[in-house]
């Protein structure tokens, strides 16, 4: 029997006007918006709709500004009758995933992302980084150049997107010596335009504090199967899955498994709920060729029927 996923994009899939669909059709995406604001203590409506990117783009804006849409879109769908089987995120889309599942409330998602956003941040500026995109280089070759880069000083990967599009994150110098490591191989290095080297030890000082946070926040079992990050796996354990999402902070993000997962499980729909068409672009470079899935994205109300269809 066919089988849907629910995943949800993270920072990068940010646009200015994003959210204005439901923000001018949707009484609750309008509440659901104050919550965040209130929570935030941020103008997020205003940040969305009319940035600048330059604001909008600062992780201690973005994270929830970002989660609040994920959130909205989902919200839309849900009410609109669907029933995924499996949930997941894409780095900081993981909190919409665990929202989406029932792990977490809105205030409390709210509430940690922002807190994520803003330990991240301090983080950040305390010890500045890079990440680059190598492209062309298996998983194997990627983490030879990382060994090389390891000579200049901090660097790991951060993202492991498809087979062929992986992401490094740590000191500039040595991201830079990675990345001409990857380039020797065969391999292309694109730097990233990001504030920090996110899910690299250099915020690794945030887990903590947010450890904290999480402390006093109810989590619960997930409703239907969600896959972690952190491992590539589904995890019921509320108690692990806090131990999880404090580690998710500084550790890699193991998409391509995470997708390869669901495919061997029987996911034939994936629906990316969020803005832009970031992490469904990738399912092409994913997915076998003969894979005889769908996948669509939904980021307004007019993609609502269509989606269901």
């Amino acid at each position: 029997m066919s089988k849907t996923a629910v995943i949800f994009p993270g920072q990068g899939s940010q646009f200015v006007g994003m959210g204005q669909g439901f923000l001018e059709t949707d009484a609750e995406a309008r509440k659901l918006m104050g919550l965040a604001e209130d929570i935030s203590g941020m103008p997020l409506a205003k940040l969305c709709l009319e940035g600048p990117m330059e604001d909008l783009t600062r992780t201690v804006h973005l994270q929830p500004a970002m989660t609040v849409l994920n959130m909205m879109t989902w919200n839309a769908l849900q009410e609109a009758g669907l029933k995924p089987d499996f949930y997941a995120g894409h780095s900081l889309g993981e909190y919409a995933a665990l929202y989406g599942s029932g792990v977490l409330s809105a205030e409390d998602t709210l509430k940690l992302v922002t807190e994520r956003g803003r330990l991240m941040e301090r983080e950040a500026t305390k010890n500045p980084g890079a990440m680059t995109a190598i492209l062309k280089l298996s998983i194997e070759d990627v983490q030879k150049a990382v060994q090389v880069g390891r000579e200049s000083g901090e660097v790991t990967v951060a993202n492991y997107n498809t087979g062929m599009q992986i992401v490094i994150s740590g000191e500039k110098g040595a991201v830079e010596a990675a990345g001409r490591a990857a380039a020797e191989m065969g391999g292309r290095a694109i730097g990233l335009p990001v504030s920090g080297a996110w899910h690299s030890n250099l915020v690794a000082g945030a887990i903590p504090d947010f450890e904290k946070v999480m402390a006093d926040t109810t989590f619960n079992t997930p409703t239907g199967t969600m896959l972690f990050n952190v491992t590539a796996r589904s995890e019921n354990d509320p108690a692990v899955i806090k131990t999880i999402m404090a580690q998710q902070i500084a550790s890699m993000v193991r998409w391509y498994e995470i997708i390869m997962s669901l495919h061997g499980q029987g996911v034939t729909t994936f629906i990316e709920v969020g803005p832009k068409k970031v992490l469904t672009g990738m399912m092409k470079k994913l997915l076998p060729p003969d894979h005889g899935c769908t996948c669509v994205q939904v980021e307004d109300p007019q993609g609502i029927p269509q989606c269901l269809t």
